[in-house]
């Protein structure tokens, strides 16, 4: 097998997640951007690319400039001013953050002039930022009380609105909306139709009469918004914030006739640290089921196991959609389109719902746990499913919205009661005395404490479909992954690109297909020949461009398996992640992911043995059969048929 891999790099525009420009200046970079130009400040000579802005060239001589509206992620604006600089020359002061540098300039940051207006600037947002800090989801991390306090302010200059003047939008799952802490940066708009590119929030009146708010100053439950959280990972005060269900579930652990489980996702592992001023990146996988134990719960489990039985039902799948195409000629929805994205989900139901049908009918990870939980493990330990509290450790603030989908009740109750950000999370540890670093290691609970490499890199964009392909070669070729990839790496589908396009071509195929296949597929030899492509997409505004190639005919359209991810970076960026976030952090998470995919003793779905022993023991009929798809999968298949039923 060969692999040919092919990067958008030709697209319409760059991918929205690309990281900033390098510190370093390449040849290449100057001769492209037209010559260097000298700049000079704070007496710190530089020579910078024509058009790089100044907060960029102080970043590079080491000098602060604050700023609140300015986010690596995001857009210039230039609506916030607290970036404000004194420029030789000029007559006003300029804002740092949208001034591009095309020729010699001299500039001062700190003057008293410079400071004045910036203590202005905060005075003015404080006036109308009404509320207490301490009450505050952001306390300790808001960055306009971080600027308050860096310069100084102990008092209210121009007066501070004590009493709400808007009410709180809780209407949905996942995103509380409290306006009057918004400072009017307008970073959540620019999140929404930049980089997420889905248009729930705008800028609305003119003046003093400015707010954000929705179209029509709907809800946020009665517009399109996905639920992915990206804006609340940008906001900087606590206008935004997740939906927080902590409360409940400690009402939960406190109940002794209650059977209280979690489930911790990859992502979470490896970023929690940064809430007890860990690095990004430092893994905490093993202090957290100390942790976790510790703070109650009755049982850790690792959504990696459900993340290996995603694979083996959604790999399945997608090799009957592929049977039924090319040997049975019917009408079947390719490309197969990943469903465990519930941010991505929900964008396809609004804005391409007559692509519902590509969608993989397998649920996500997270329900198929909740399922498996209160079917399986409660008839295997002699547990009333009335009795079971179920709560996912999740890094996305949709996934509290896909757990009270009414759909996902498979098992007769609702499969996940309570999802938990991974910044929710964090707060429930500090509130039970414990200092996560500090915790001893342990292991996950059985029976599902085995799991593999393949459940771990879920987290990173790219990684449901390495995980997929290490499954899908091993089974289709009979050839160990190993022989094609070095160390089961499928470095292809890695990266931060906005989309990526891999064409994997099949040689020759297994002469045997494996027992727990045999029932759906009696052979490969349709594959044999077969170019399999496929792509990779994060972000919605990636996605979007994704579709529109398939909806027009492109080379997407083409494919037979395509991964969507609703956040930038995937998982890893997702909006319950801890903040702040940037392109540099979002890689910081992505190593400690890889890292621990490298250390697992086992990295392939298919060689998971507690999966195996689930089939077994539980879904005797294999992948895709009767009792599988109807608690594992949702009732839309492709072109409405039942798949496997």
């Amino acid at each position: 097998m060969t692999v040919v891999k092919q990067d958008l790099a030709d697209a319409d525009r760059a991918p929205v997640s690309q990281a900033p420009r390098p510190v370093t200046v390449t040849p290449d970079e100057t001769q492209a951007i037209g010559g260097l130009v000298s700049v000079s400040i704070d007496g710190h000579d530089i020579k910078v690319p024509m058009g790089t802005t100044l907060l960029d060239a102080a970043k590079r001589v080491g000098v602060h400039i604050p700023t609140l509206c300015h986010h690596p992620d995001l857009r210039v604006a230039g609506v916030c001013r607290m970036c404000v600089v004194e420029v030789e020359g000029q007559r006003a002061l300029q804002a740092a953050c949208a001034y591009p540098v095309t020729g010699s300039l001299k500039v001062k940051t700190h003057t008293r002039k410079v400071r004045q207006a910036r203590r202005h600037i905060l005075d003015l947002m404080l006036s109308e930022h009404c509320g207490e800090c301490y009450s505050c989801k952001r306390n300790n991390n808001c960055e306009l009380q971080t600027l308050a306090k860096e310069y100084g302010v102990d008092f209210y200059r121009f007066g501070h609105v004590k009493e709400s003047r808007v009410p709180k939008d809780e209407s949905s799952y996942s995103v509380v909306r409290d306006m009057d802490k918004c400072i009017l940066c307008r970073r959540c708009v620019r999140t929404c139709i930049d980089l997420q590119e889905v248009g729930v929030l705008e800028a609305i009146g003119r003046g003093a009469e400015t707010r954000i708010s929705t179209y029509l100053d709907k809800a946020l439950a009665d517009v399109v918004c996905i639920n992915c959280g990206q804006c609340i990972n940008r906001c900087p005060t606590g206008a935004l914030h997740a939906n927080d269900t902590s409360d409940e579930v400690w009402r939960a652990i406190d109940d002794p006739t209650k059977h209280v489980v979690i489930q911790t996702a990859p992502s979470p592992r490896a970023a929690i640290g940064e809430c007890f001023g860990c690095e990004p990146g430092t893994p905490m996988t093993l202090q957290l089921n100390t942790a976790l134990r510790t703070a109650g719960f009755d049982k850790v489990f690792d959504t990696n196991f459900s993340a290996d039985l995603t694979i083996i039902e959604e790999g399945t799948e997608l090799l009957m959609r592929l049977h039924r195409a090319l040997v049975k000629q019917e009408s079947v929805a390719l490309p197969q389109f990943t469903s465990c994205s519930p941010g991505w989900v929900k964008y396809l139901e609004h804005f391409h719902p007559e692509y519902i049908p590509n969608l993989s009918s397998a649920k996500s990870p997270q329900q198929m746990f909740g399922a498996v939980i209160k079917t399986y493990y409660a008839k295997l330990h002699g547990l009333n499913p009335e009795d079971i509290v179920t709560v996912a450790l999740m890094p996305c603030s949709a996934k509290k919205f896909e757990c009270n989908r009414p759909e996902m009740a498979s098992s007769g109750f609702k499969d996940v009661d309570f999802g938990l950000t991974t910044r929710e999370m964090a707060q429930m540890i500090k509130e039970a005395g414990i200092h996560l670093p500090d915790m001893e290691k342990s292991d996950f609970d059985d029976p599902f404490g085995s799991a593999t490499g393949s459940g771990v890199i879920f987290g990173a964009t790219g990684g449901v479909m390495e995980a997929a392909l290490r499954t899908v070669i091993e089974l289709v070729c009979g050839v160990k992954v190993e022989s094609l990839f070095e160390h089961a790496d499928i470095v292809p589908v890695r990266g931060f690109e906005g989309v990526r396009y891999i064409e994997l071509p099949i040689a020759d195929v297994a002469p045997v297909v494996p027992d727990i296949l045999k029932p759906l597929i009696p052979s490969f030899d349709f594959l044999k020949g077969v170019t399999l492509k496929v792509a990779v997409a994060h972000g919605t505004a990636n996605a979007k461009r994704v579709m529109e190639d398939i909806r027009a005919g492109g080379k997407f359209s083409e494919c037979h398996f395509i991964e969507f991810m609703g956040c930038p970076g995937g998982c890893l960026g997702g909006g319950g992640q801890p903040i702040p976030t940037s392109p540099e952090i979002r890689q910081a998470r992505a190593k400690a992911i890889y890292a621990e995919d490298k250390g697992c003793a086992v990295r392939k779905s298919h060689e998971n043995p507690a999966v195996l022993e689930l089939y077994r023991e539980f879904f005797a009929e294999g992948p895709c059969g009767h009792k599988s798809h109807e608690l594992l999968h949702t009732h839309y298949t492709a072109r409405g048929k039942h798949i496997g039923g």
